[in-house]
């Protein structure tokens, strides 16, 4: 049966199905209809962009099928998901419209989509929305054309986005701080930089020129040391490195050297612990987080909850539990107390808050904990063959898990937006990682034929 929802929207390769003119038509009208649109007025979407030049394509036809079912679009142009998010909550509309691929390059999009409250679709949502697009039956339906829905352009929403974001650090100001900041040529390629500079910051400027296809092109939280070189380059104080569409963000020290999402996670659950503003003492992390984390929480009293890897697992469990922190080693940070999703900046903002605080650098902040050696390994595959039905490869992962007992773990998953497989090994010893990586990887590319 044909999918078009993912682990995080309708992802694909621009312009090929699903990523088409005619199924993002159809999906605003499905949309619209979802969500109740009957005629002008009744019923406002948010839609905003990253800078790939299939944003306006997309937008084009987006904006026509919500409109055609009576829907009113805010169109709020190139801004971060998370912003398109909190635009959503805070302009009162029913539904918030994202178009990107967030890390992965130009010539793919996606439709990410979010609720009234700035939160990812439930899954009943998404199989209505699916099901009608699919089922083509919304095709030739419309409404009287005296009450189809208008498009609005949004002029300061970027101004907005800015002056909350600056305020999630209250009256603190960044003066004193030397930054590197990378826009990875994505979503907050202006407002990003405005924002650590209004606060005070100096700030080197990075990929900020997009032209529509060098958005993530050797730049951004997929290339943490393209940042890290630059802040030895400058003398600055902290790399920041955003990735497309700003959800996530990976750091460097002043020496170059990586902190990644889980160090984040450590150092401001430990901030928020100790000041009493860490909610239930627990910390919502994924099966990707390193094995130190958890020891290093476990040391200061904090409990961690582990989901399936994924942003929208973590934010689910966080609100279930009623916990305010939560994110994946690959730098999805979520703040619930500002924000319904993961936010670069807001992130960003307030590690750069808690150096000021406490006049520590971020590397004596970072090592709050020890990492035991990971590798993970990614690469494509043809078909996403259920794992579990490859004698081989359950064979290799009892082996592996038995070897490594309590003292490491094994991770093996396909990717929720990209047709490929993942393979994470962490254990107390680089060279039973680099062993069992190894065999793993054999094994898998073997039986799935990669």
């Amino acid at each position: 049966m044909e999918r078009l929802f993912g682990t995080d929207g309708i992802r694909g390769r621009a312009n090929y199905h699903p990523i088409t003119p005619e199924v993002a038509l159809q999906a605003g009208k499905a949309i619209a209809h979802v969500f109740g649109a009957s005629g002008h007025g009744s019923r406002r979407a948010v839609l905003g962009k990253d800078t790939r030049l299939s944003g306006y394509m997309l937008e084009t036809a987006l904006t026509s099928g919500l409109v055609s079912m009576g829907m009113d679009v805010f169109l709020v142009g190139v801004l971060p998901t998370p912003a398109v998010a909190r635009l959503t909550r805070s302009m009162a509309a029913t539904v918030g419209i994202m178009l990107t691929a967030s890390h992965n390059p130009f010539d793919d999009n996606g439709i990410k989509i979010f609720d009234g409250e700035g939160f990812k679709l439930s899954d009943d949502l998404e199989a209505a929305i699916e099901r009608h697009v699919l089922n083509g039956d919304l095709t030739g339906e419309h409404i009287r054309s005296d009450i189809m829905g208008k498009a609005y352009r949004i002029e300061d929403a970027r101004g907005r986005y800015i002056e909350f974001a600056k305020s999630t650090i209250g009256n603190q100001n960044l003066s004193g701080l030397h930054i590197v900041l990378d826009c990875s040529n994505g979503a907050a390629f202006r407002i990003g930089p405005w924002i650590f500079e209004e606060l005070g910051a100096k700030v080197v400027k990075a990929y900020t020129s997009p032209d529509g296809y060098n958005i993530n092109n050797g730049c951004g939280a997929l290339h943490p040391g393209t940042v890290g070189a630059l802040v030895c380059q400058h003398g600055a104080d902290v790399g920041i490195a955003l990735d497309g569409d700003a959800d996530r963000v990976i750091f460097t020290d002043a020496s170059g050297a990586v902190v990644d999402g889980d160090r984040i996670l450590a150092m401001c659950a430990i901030d928020f612990h100790e000041r009493g503003l860490l909610r239930e003492a627990t910390l919502v992390v994924t099966s990707m987080s390193n094995l130190g984390l958890h020891e290093a929480m476990a040391r200061r009293g904090i409990r961690v909850v582990t989901t399936d890897v994924g942003d929208r697992h973590v934010i689910e469990a966080m609100r279930a539990s009623g916990c305010n922190l939560g994110g994946e080693k690959s730098g999805h940070v979520i703040f619930m107390d500002y924000a319904t999703t993961g936010d670069g900046i807001i992130t960003a903002l307030q590690v750069l808050r808690l150096m000021k605080r406490t006049g520590r650098t971020l590397a004596e902040l970072a090592d709050c904990m020890t990492e035991y050696p990971q590798r993970l390994v990614s690469f494509s595959v043809p078909e996403r063959v259920p794992l579990d039905t490859l004698p081989e490869v359950v064979a290799e992962l009892d082996r592996a898990r038995a070897a490594l007992g309590d003292g490491g773990r094994v991770v093996v998953r396909y990717s929720g937006t990209e047709p490929k497989v993942r393979v994470l090994v962490e254990a107390r010893s680089a060279v039973d990682v680099e062993r069992w990586t190894g065999r793993l990887v054999e094994v898998l590319r073997r039986e799935l034929r990669a």
